[in-house]
């Protein structure tokens, strides 16, 4: 079964639609933001008011109304990166398509959240389970939008308006500062708690950096007079003869039990305790482990610093005490919107820093890339995603400027696939986003910057 992009589905941006006029008729004197998706809905706003619960219960009420009408919907045109729709007298505009009847949108419940409202269409919009908030998540994204209203840059046309007046490298600076300091802070909650904690554990999406995260973090703990040590969960895939196969009868090396688990629990266990263990080292080749180990020990300032997919799982370390582990979920939760209403979906611009990373670096072509983007995004879903509320700190890998940065490349790999492909609907639809897009040079990006890690020059690669 394949599993179709939320922001692709067209039933949702048919309750756009709706959205978009329904909060225009009662707030006439203020704007709709769509803020940022949140579980399986979206966060929204207005842009300068904060809304009541009555007045959200109010939206919900007409919402609903104008579904069960059958309210009209006509599509006028595609023109200018936007389709164009006309909802009786409102025209409204948005970057992917939606239906052309309103009984095609869809299912949905709104909550009050945070002044503003979540539109959820999960499972529990249609049964009535309650939501349970990612508020860890929220906060991560909220802390974003503050900072980018600090400096005055709220949508892309903001953004674009700064490198057209010459102050691209100003941005770039100003990313790159935010992230620092972050990793930073990061480090410093690390260095509060290091009475207890000894395994610092990392985990995120694909695409989000976690590499070069890890490999930044490592820095600052060194400033902080601690002395990471690296261990991948990786060493300990069990033999491939023993790894658990999916329902098709593949090999399914993205399951919890593809790990030698007793074994790196009484590893970790160890290590915390002061001995000293000898490491597997895993062969990729041969699919076994090499007969010959690491010896690794932690001594008073050293701490373990684990990268994988399932390091947030409450499952991987269950015997050990959850203070002596630091979790961080890494991902690139891009803020920027088109306009308040269009925003661009985070997993458009980690599907872009993939497909241009793995042309780049490892061969891949476009094509490669968007085949196995269905399977990643499974993954993602059962494996990392549930778990993101684990974390002790958030942090996000998205940086200002990137999506300008990267047009050049993604246009350069993008164009690489034919008309007669079946992925050409992908490529136009990357290639439109990437179209509101001002280029930038990214010859000024510092050579630690996690968005080397997609273009090329990083230090740590």
């Amino acid at each position: 079964m394949t599993m179709e992009e939320t922001h692709l589905r067209q039933r949702r941006q048919t309750t756009k639609l709706g959205l978009i006029k329904i909060t225009e008729a009662l707030f006439p004197d203020d704007n709709l933001k769509t803020a940022y998706s949140i579980q399986d809905g979206v966060f929204c706003r207005l842009a300068r008011s904060v809304l009541s619960v009555r007045e959200v219960r109010q939206i919900e009420f007409r919402m609903k109304e104008w579904v069960n009408n059958n309210s009209p919907i006509k599509f006028l045109y595609k023109r200018d990166g936007y389709y164009h729709y006309k909802l009786e007298n409102k025209l409204v505009r948005t970057i992917y398509p939606a239906n052309t009847n309103t009984s095609m949108a869809e299912m949905f419940r709104i909550i009050p959240f945070s002044g503003g409202f979540i539109i959820d269409f999960s499972i529990g919009a249609i049964d009535g389970s309650p939501l349970v908030l990612p508020k860890k998540l929220a906060a991560t994204y909220e802390r974003t939008q503050s900072w980018l209203s600090n400096i005055g840059i709220e949508l892309m046309p903001d953004l674009n308006s700064f490198i057209d007046a010459g102050r691209g490298n100003e941005l770039i600076g100003i990313a790159e500062a935010m992230q620092e300091k972050e990793i930073s802070d990061i480090a410093d909650l690390i260095l509060r708690a290091h009475h207890a904690i000894r395994v610092v554990l990392i985990s995120g999406p694909s695409s989000s950096g976690k590499t070069t995260f890890a490999q930044r973090l490592s820095m600052q703990l060194r400033v902080n007079g601690l002395r990471p040590i690296p261990q991948s969960l990786d060493d300990y895939f069990v033999n491939r003869e023993f790894t658990p196969r999916d329902s098709d009868g593949n090999y399914d090396f993205e399951s919890l039990n593809a790990l030698d688990l007793p074994l790196l629990q009484k590893h970790i266990l160890q290590l915390i305790n002061g001995e000293t263990v000898q490491t597997p080292i895993f062969d990729f080749v041969t699919g076994s482990r090499l007969p010959q180990t690491n010896t690794m020990n932690l001594g008073y300032s050293d701490i373990l610093v684990i990268e994988g997919l399932h390091a947030l799982n409450p499952n991987l370390l269950p015997g050990i005490h959850r203070n002596f582990l630091f979790k961080v979920y890494i991902s690139a939760l891009f803020e920027l919107n088109v306009d308040l209403v269009n925003r661009i979906p985070t997993t458009e611009v980690r599907l872009m820093r993939r497909m241009v990373r793995g042309f780049r670096f490892r061969g891949t072509k476009p094509e490669a890339t968007l085949e196995q983007w269905d399977s990643v995004r499974k993954g993602e879903y059962e494996n990392i995603f549930k778990y993101e509320e684990e974390a002790d700190a958030m942090f996000n890998s998205s940086l200002l400027y990137e999506l300008n940065a990267m047009r050049p490349f993604a246009e350069e790999v993008l164009n690489m696939i034919g008309t007669e492909s079946i992925h050409v609907d992908t490529k136009e639809r990357l290639l439109n986003l990437l179209s509101f897009c001002k280029p930038l040079d990214a010859d000024k990006i510092p050579f630690n910057s996690i968005f080397r890690e997609f273009i090329g020059g990083s230090i740590y690669f």
